[in-house]
């Protein structure tokens, strides 16, 4: 597999998570149990980070091998 692919896996990965983060703020708007609402916002808060790194991952796959590309400092060895 090669980091073009890779990166396009990380894509679709990150479109999926932003919808399911969509789906859960939708839910919690119209759940009514308060105790439910803040276990929907626990979770989009965990899933949050994840968007952003698969995000970040998507981006630095795509062009890793590009010599113009700044690369972000936190996946650099």
């Amino acid at each position: 597999m090669t980091l073009l692919e890779m990166s396009a896996l990380y894509t679709e990965s990150a479109v999926a998570l932003r919808r399911r983060i969509g789906e859960l703020r939708q839910e919690a708007r119209e759940l009514k149990d308060e105790e439910g609402r803040r276990l929907l916002r626990r979770r989009i808060t965990e899933l949050t980070p994840l968007l952003q790194e698969t995000r970040e991952l998507a981006a630095l796959t795509a062009h890793y091998y590009d010599r113009s590309y700044h690369r972000h400092e936190r996946y650099t060895l």
